[in-house]
């Protein structure tokens, strides 16, 4: 069975980027994947040192996102780029959880703008190796989004839910053998 987690950069209470989430998480259990919501609140995790990265419940994030088929990345927006909580998680993250697997994007803001800190979270994915869903979820004024949980706009609703479903559609996805080039190719 396809495992999905998603990581949640958010440490608010009434999180709009862990309510998010979980619709993600819903749509992919509706299509037929295990689900895990990794909650930086409930991890003993310290700002991360690479001289002592094996600290706290480092362990545990590397094993569940290592063995995870898919990965989506939650975050509020903070100053146009990801907050410091998913960046942490992400810091005791490397090619060994990300290399080869699928990743789905998304980013909360309060005001407007949510463009810089997916193309953050694009370059952080490229650079351990993950291929991130070319859809994305950018969420504005997410104070007016949600109502009790639930989304307000159908079409923002099946916009995050779609991320669930691709990233279950996509996991374990092997990318095509590249064909050698003979000297006469170059």
């Amino acid at each position: 069975m396809t495992t999905v987690v998603a990581i949640s950069g958010s440490l608010r209470d009434g999180s709009y980027t862990r309510t998010a989430l979980q619709h993600v998480l819903d749509a992919a259990e509706d299509a037929g994947a295990d689900t895990e919501l990794i909650d930086p609140r409930e991890l003993d995790l310290p700002l991360f040192d690479p001289d002592n990265r094996d600290v706290g419940d480092s362990d545990y994030l590397k094993r569940t996102v290592d063995e995870a088929d898919a990965i989506i990345l939650g975050t509020p927006v903070y100053h146009g780029t990801l907050s410091s909580a998913l960046k942490n998680a992400l810091d005791y993250l490397g090619k060994d959880e990300f290399e080869g697997k699928t990743v789905g994007l998304l980013a909360v803001a309060g005001g407007g703008g949510y463009g810089r800190t997916l193309e953050h979270l694009r370059t952080s994915v490229r650079t351990v190796r993950g291929w991130t869903l070319p859809h994305e979820v950018g969420i504005r004024k997410a104070y007016d989004q949600f109502d009790d949980g639930e989304f307000v706009d159908e079409d923002l609703e099946e916009r995050t839910r779609t991320l669930g479903t691709l990233a279950v559609q996509y996991a374990n996805i092997e990318p095509a053998e590249v064909p050698e080039l003979s000297a006469a190719d170059d």
